[in-house]
């Protein structure tokens, strides 16, 4: 035996390469035995038969792995007549018996099920009350929405309405969640609820124009009360008030809280101080929000809080509520195939998808893509996914920039941003995400300078380009769509072919933000551009402000040149 062992050492050392390969073969083989052992389901075993000396399973090539595999079972063993799972698989069904009074867990009743159990283990958050019918065009919960159709969950629906402090959280579609203060809508069969959520798959999330509707049990009376509301400033009382502003109140002991708690309770979007008159109503042509006065005109204090303003009989103080305005809310695509493919061109940065967004509001109609865009897919722009050339989109958001491209478009709108705020928001999306922010490390790094040395010639070339080969270009300054989002959205719309609505449009500036407006409470804290930087893009933007007023357009915006 010892002469043996000597000459298989001797053989191993002479080629150490197969010694290696059969090392990793038997280890291998070793390490298989030991999941098939830990993990494969074995027949039920009765607990007094399973004493620490027995050994389950087939026969195991050597002591070590079976000591091993003897203590992972020990630590595995449930109860008698229960099945073993890996640790990552936390079961909880019943045992067989019950599982078949359960019925099939594939079936719709048995998601409404899961669903169920799911929802009683919420109940110190939040309470389900039921399935409702919901309808696009008058929606049972009104007030702010959101979609993410990758990672929708129940406890993120229910976490971002508490946040704003509404009453009710609804998912639908397993992607879609709604908030609001008041269902309007009657119930409908707890079976209509059977979509899984898509982020959750235990858990029900609504169905086909169906709420799975939960009441937020929040513990601070102050949180579930109806949240902040935006102030939208001064105006002069419309003519007829009772008709734009229909539903009023007199209030002796007004407050800014007081009215605009009034009138999200009663569902309205604008609340309006007229000292002890409290007024709501929707943005409309005869209360458009355009015309502001100053702020002292509104001054007059209130007589229930002393330290605010409550406006007078003449001039109105208004606050936004967190009341959704639902009068541009609906999308759906084109009902018959475009005849023209309108291109809304942009380089990175420049705000293509708040465009897109504004787009969608105003005219009712999705919006395509010359890529795909999971991201935006999931948040609720449906045109990504359709081809560019679908037909089925109101306009298709491209950042291309040569001839062959820009001439398989018809129209064009043409985004223009300041090349300082585009390149930094580009940098940010490319290193942070749609709403993120670039690290530190990428902005003191050679990062920085390698994409603005890279990227700024491509602001002028995008904008000379579409210029030079597009056919019957739009211009848009991003920069004037902040400042006078109705008139600039007016023309972009027309360009669209699509008669604007006015009531619709005044509801789009209500909704401006949207889910992609990245926070400005991040901001660097020095200037990124060094001076060598700002003359090369300096450069460029006087090359930019001489091709537009060749073509009698007007000039970049006067602040491109603040550097």
């Amino acid at each position: 035996m010892a002469k043996f062992l000597v000459k298989l050492q001797r053989y191993f050392r002479r080629k150490p390469v197969r010694f290696f390969t059969l090392l990793a073969l038997y280890l291998a083989a070793g390490s298989l035995v030991f999941l098939h052992s830990g993990f494969a389901g074995e027949p039920t075993v009765q607990g007094s038969q399973r004493g620490a000396g027995a050994v389950e399973g087939p026969g195991l090539p050597y002591l070590g792995v079976m000591e091993l595999s003897r203590g992972f079972k020990a630590a595995a063993t449930m109860p008698a007549g229960g099945r073993r799972h890996g640790p990552w698989f936390k079961s909880t069904s019943k045992g067989p018996a019950e599982r078949g009074k359960a019925g099939d867990y594939g079936s719709n009743r048995s998601r409404v099920l899961r669903g169920r159990s799911g929802r009683e283990k919420e109940e110190d958050r939040a309470r389900y009350i039921g399935c409702y019918v919901d309808n696009t065009r008058r929606r049972a919960l009104r007030g702010v929405s959101f979609f993410d159709y990758k990672k929708m969950t129940v406890f993120r629906c229910q976490d971002n309405c508490a946040e704003r402090g509404y009453l009710y959280a609804g998912l639908e579609f397993g992607a879609e969640c709604y908030c609001g203060h008041k269902i309007q809508a009657p119930n409908a069969s707890e079976s209509e609820c059977n979509m899984e959520c898509k982020g959750e798959r235990s858990n029900v999330c609504g169905g086909a124009n169906r709420l799975s509707v939960y009441r937020l049990e929040l513990a601070q009376e102050s949180a579930r009360r109806y949240g902040s509301a935006i102030f939208r400033g001064c105006f002069r009382r419309p003519d007829n008030v009772s008709i734009a502003l229909p539903v009023s109140q007199l209030m002796l002991n007004m407050s800014v809280d007081k009215c605009v708690d009034f009138c999200t309770e009663k569902e309205y979007p604008l609340s309006a101080l007229a000292w002890t008159s409290c007024h709501c109503g929707f943005p409309t042509t005869l209360f458009t929000l355009h015309e502001r006065e100053d702020e002292q005109l509104c001054a007059q204090k209130c007589p229930g809080e002393e330290f605010e303003s409550c406006g007078s009989a003449e001039f109105l103080l208004v606050y936004q509520t967190q009341v959704q305005d639902n009068r541009c809310m609906d999308r759906r695509f084109l009902p018959t195939r475009a005849k023209q493919l309108v291109a809304l061109a942009s380089f990175p940065g420049a705000g293509n998808t708040w465009a897109r967004h504004l787009i969608e509001l105003a005219t009712g109609f999705y919006t395509g893509s010359y890529y795909f865009d999971g991201s935006l897919y999931n948040k609720g722009f449906k045109g990504e996914r359709d081809h560019w050339r679908s037909g089925r989109t109101i306009c298709i958001k491209t950042h291309e920039s040569g001839q062959k491209e820009i001439e398989s478009f018809d129209s064009a709108i043409l985004l223009i941003r300041n090349p300082y705020k585009a390149l930094m928001a580009e940098f940010n999306r490319k290193y942070g995400g749609h709403i993120g922010f670039a690290a530190h490390a990428h902005w003191k790094g050679k990062e920085w300078p390698e994409f603005v040395a890279n990227y700024a010639p491509w602001w002028a070339t995008h904008t000379l380009d579409w210029l030079r080969y597009g056919k019957k270009v739009l211009v848009v300054h991003f920069e004037d769509l902040k400042r006078d989002l109705f008139v600039q959205l007016q023309r972009m719309v027309g360009l669209l072919g699509i008669t604007a609505c006015q009531d619709r449009l005044l509801c789009v500036e209500g909704q401006k933000d949207g889910n992609f407006k990245r926070s400005g409470l991040r901001k660097l804290e020095y200037d990124p551009y060094t001076p060598e930087m700002r003359k090369m893009i300096s450069g460029y933007i006087k090359t930019v402000d001489t091709a537009l007023k060749l073509r009698n357009l007007s000039g970049v915006p006067d602040d491109y040149y603040p550097r």
